[in-house]
């Protein structure tokens, strides 16, 4: 930076006048700064002149790292230009409700009667909105505002830091969405926490996993809530799993199923691929992500059993004795006709499916009980062959489940199966 110029004295008063480097030039679009100094001493302007070309250089390069446009870089620009000019940044209708000294003292520091600087203005008096911060970018954020924590740790540390936030971030997109974080409501983490429950029963997991990623998604929401100063009232508390949580649930009876779930108004705004999964799982006991994943290759309406088959296509099973045929019938062939190449809303995505039933089915009055949640058709549908006395090896089969003993054979056919399943079908 070259050597800032005396102060010119004009009048009683003292001017910082000089040229605008190049590099401003395009912030600022004028040659010359003419700056008053307010003040008739030669020694306090020469003190003053340094501090206040100082600070006119701190305020471009702050403006120049936020050309972007972005909204975030853009109030963050607004909020340190305001505290380089000596305020804190206020929203402007907190400035306007400021004693009138105050709100004085912005006006006459935003709208001097030398040089108007409309970002100036815009920071003193806070007309830069606070922009909307999504959970994803949220995660951006996080990854600058807790530098500190990182000063020490190796790559390797690094990675298994930073990677079970990435994950729990993840799943809750997956879940929810992708929502602003001050739009997060007491129900979306709700939903995320039942997700988990479901999910800890289907997969054998301990509620030590749910807890984790509860854990890490909350330190990414609040850390960028008090870094960034957003003074959002997070529903982050109370929401950690007890061992009582990861219990098996109940199944819907036959009964409530034929005559609340099935009754003809009761799907009736669930969306239609949602709608046509649950009806699938009613009759097959398929997970909802198998259901979710199938494709036009796993769908057989025109075999002489119609039927789908679970295969890896595209994606893992949970285990090799999850690869199996199911016939369709009832409801759940009805349901499937409707979609003969598979469903696309919830292919790649199924993390949200269960959360979208299980809300629905609450806020509908469609669930049983309050253990109950979509995962307890898979149950029903266990029960219903028990009950109709079909062998432990079809079941499994039928399931996907490994067997307690030595496997033999191939099993019952799709025929065999489907006569087998005429007996509890809806």
């Amino acid at each position: 930076m070259k050597k800032i110029p005396s102060p010119v004295l004009r009048g009683s008063t003292y001017y910082l006048y000089r040229r605008v480097p190049r590099r401003y030039e395009s912030i600022e679009r004028r040659a010359f700064i003419d700056l008053s100094l307010h003040t008739d001493s030669l020694t306090a302007a020469s003190e003053k002149a340094v501090k206040v070309w100082s600070e006119l250089v701190a305020g471009w390069e702050i403006k120049l790292t936020g050309r972007d446009g972005e909204a975030m870089a853009r109030f963050d620009m607004a909020r340190e230009l305001a505290a380089n000019r000596g305020f804190s940044y206020l929203a402007a209708a907190d400035v306007a409700k400021l004693p009138y000294a105050e709100f004085a003292k912005r006006m006459d520091a935003a709208i001097p009667s030398k040089i108007f600087n409309v970002t100036d203005a815009e920071a003193i008096l806070g007309i830069v909105p606070q922009p909307t911060m999504t959970v994803s970018s949220a995660l951006e954020a996080f990854w600058t505002l807790a530098k500190d924590r990182t000063l020490v740790k190796s790559d390797d540390q690094l990675r298994r830091w930073r990677n079970p936030r990435v994950k729990a971030v993840n799943n809750f997109i997956a879940v929810i969405g992708d929502k602003p974080i001050d739009a997060i409501t007491a129900d979306d983490m709700l939903e995320f926490r039942a997700w988990w429950v479901e999910r800890i029963q289907r997969e054998e997991l301990t509620p030590n996993s749910a807890n984790k990623d509860l854990g890490h998604l909350s330190d990414v929401l609040s850390t960028v809530n008090k870094m960034k100063r957003l003074g959002l009232n997070l529903p982050l508390g109370d929401l950690k799993l007890k061992a009582t949580d990861a219990k098996t649930r109940p199944p819907f009876s036959t009964e409530w199923i034929r005559e609340r779930i099935l009754h003809p108004d009761a799907l009736a705004n669930l969306n239609d691929e949602a709608r046509a999964i649950v009806l699938i799982m009613v009759n097959t006991g398929c997970r909802p992500s198998e259901i979710a994943a199938l494709t036009a290759n796993c769908i057989h309406l025109d075999h002489n059993v119609p039927h789908i088959s679970i295969e890896p296509e595209g994606r893992q099973l949970k285990t090799k004795h999850a690869r199996r045929t199911i016939p369709l019938l009832g409801v759940s062939l009805e349901a499937m006709r409707a979609f003969p190449t598979g469903f696309p809303r919830y292919g790649k995505k199924s993390a949200s499916l269960s959360a979208t039933v299980n809300k629905y089915f609450r806020e509908n009055g469609l669930m049983e009980s309050e253990e109950h949640v979509l995962y307890s058709l898979r149950h029903a549908f266990e029960d219903r062959m028990l009950a109709a006395g079909i062998d432990d090896r079809i079941r499994r089969d039928l399931f996907g489940h490994a067997l307690t003993r030595e496997r033999y054979g191939d099993g019952a056919s799709l025929s065999q199966k489907q006569e087998l399943l005429q007996a509890v079908a809806l």
